[in-house]
């Protein structure tokens, strides 16, 4: 997928990483004691502490009463929680707010730190991978692209290390958490493997394994469309939703699924491999033999060719094309909103068999010009349009998405996180 507001810096080639070093931190006090440790006991506390570190999230500055409302735990186990996290420097009080003279005394809200901790972001995209650092918020505070010499796993992975020692050496003052890396295709979360990305000849790639010696780091690895469902429920115009979809349309293209805040993964994380759906009325020959298949259709490549035959360019850059349509030339524009009817034509379908309640679409034309986004909503059809949107972050989709993959870790299991940073900085020193 081309960044369709790129604001990053191509880097020259760089040599792999030194390891990153993270002071170790000490998760949590231990627990009260049972006779028995049960699994259930962990789970709880896990689920527990996710949704006091997530209320805080989504409604700080909020105070410790407010928190137990809104989670329905107990006023004793949030302000444990609370004390927890602000001693590990998740949380941070804020300004208590002024009231009248007499009312008794303010209580104290809470909000998060988001000036300490940082996680990293790895993108690899097929001509180039983008690394970046993110807040606790998601927001993107460094970003830069680093255009591909080799598509080759080993050096594209140390060149992306170490231009994320080069981002964290600059900013000394934060702490790194982990590492998030993304992409298209075939990638299993449980294995942190790369198991196959046609377009850049990966099979098979221990990127966990990989990332996390070069940088000393935990890291966790994810398709970008699931990366991208949970960056919308955490930080975007998901968050609340049901059910959410995203469809991510570009060289590759991938889908992910999210029902009742867990993203559906399948067995080896093969769920939302579309690539080869049919597309009604498709005429697009497919490397698999066959014609029609949404890859074929709609992907950066067919875009770049039909736009090459109609001299709207003479490369294989998709921007150029969203520049030339923002110059004013109408063959261009034309064919970005023809594909976005065709985008259209895929969400359909998929809204016919999952019927999720908010659909986020990452595509070129449709973050960038309203015909497209038009184009989109009128192809869906009126009773559903309103549901189907743009991401929500469309200045920094890639890295976001690489990011969101250590940050959806961190607020499932915060103390979990905390800790295995902790052991792996211990490995590593």
């Amino acid at each position: 997928m081309s960044d369709p507001f790129p604001r990053m810096i191509v880097m020259p080639h760089a040599a792999a990483a030194p390891t990153l070093y993270a002071p170790a931190l000490s998760a949590s006090p231990s627990p009260a004691s049972s006779p028995v440790p049960r699994a259930a006991d962990s789970d709880r506390r896990r689920t527990s502490a996710s949704v006091v570190l997530r209320s805080v999230l989504e409604h700080g500055p909020v105070a410790r009463s407010n928190i137990a409302r809104v989670t329905g735990l107990s006023p004793a186990s949030v302000t444990d929680y609370c004390a927890r996290f602000t001693g590990l420097g998740l949380l941070r009080e804020a300004e208590p707010p002024r009231r009248a003279k007499g009312t008794g005394r303010p209580h104290v809200p809470l909000d998060l730190d988001d000036s300490r901790f940082v996680v990293g972001g790895v993108h690899v995209a097929v001509p180039y991978t983008t690394v970046a650092l993110l807040d606790l918020r998601g927001r993107v505070v460094e970003e830069r692209r680093l255009k591909h010499g080799t598509t080759d796993p080993a050096p594209v992975l140390a060149r992306a290390a170490g231009e994320l020692r080069a981002l964290l050496d600059a900013a000394p003052d934060c702490r790194p958490l982990a590492v998030g890396f993304a992409a298209g295709g075939w990638v299993d979360r449980e294995t942190g493997t790369v198991v196959e990305h046609p377009l850049l000849g990966w099979r098979e790639v221990p990127v966990r394994e990989i990332l996390g010696a070069l940088t000393g780091l935990p890291v966790h690895v994810d398709g970008h469309a699931r990366a991208l469902v949970g960056a919308e429920q955490l930080f975007g115009r998901a968050r609340g939703s049901r059910s959410v979809l995203q469809l991510f349309v570009g060289n590759m293209v991938d889908a992910a699924f999210a029902t009742n805040d867990e993203v559906h993964h399948g067995p080896r994380s093969q769920a939302g491999a579309i690539a080869h759906l049919p597309l009604p009325g498709g005429t697009e020959p497919c490397a698999c033999g066959r014609t029609g298949c949404l890859q074929a259709e709609l992907s950066e490549r067919t875009l770049c060719r039909r736009a090459r035959a109609a001299g709207v360019i003479d490369g294989s850059n998709p921007m150029r094309v969203l520049e030339a349509a923002a110059g004013g030339d109408a063959v261009a524009a034309g064919l970005l909103v023809e594909r976005a009817r065709l985008v259209g034509r895929a969400v359909e379908l998929l809204l016919d068999v999952l019927n999720p309640e908010t659909v986020t679409v990452t595509e070129i034309g449709i973050i960038g010009r309203e015909d497209c986004l038009a184009a989109l909503r009128e192809t869906v059809g009126p009773d559903r349009a309103a549901a189907v949107g743009p991401t929500s972050f469309p200045d920094s989709v890639l890295a976001v998405a690489g990011g969101a993959v250590a940050l959806d870790v961190l607020y499932r299991d915060p103390l979990g996180a905390l800790a295995r940073l902790d052991r792996v900085s211990a490995e590593a020193g």
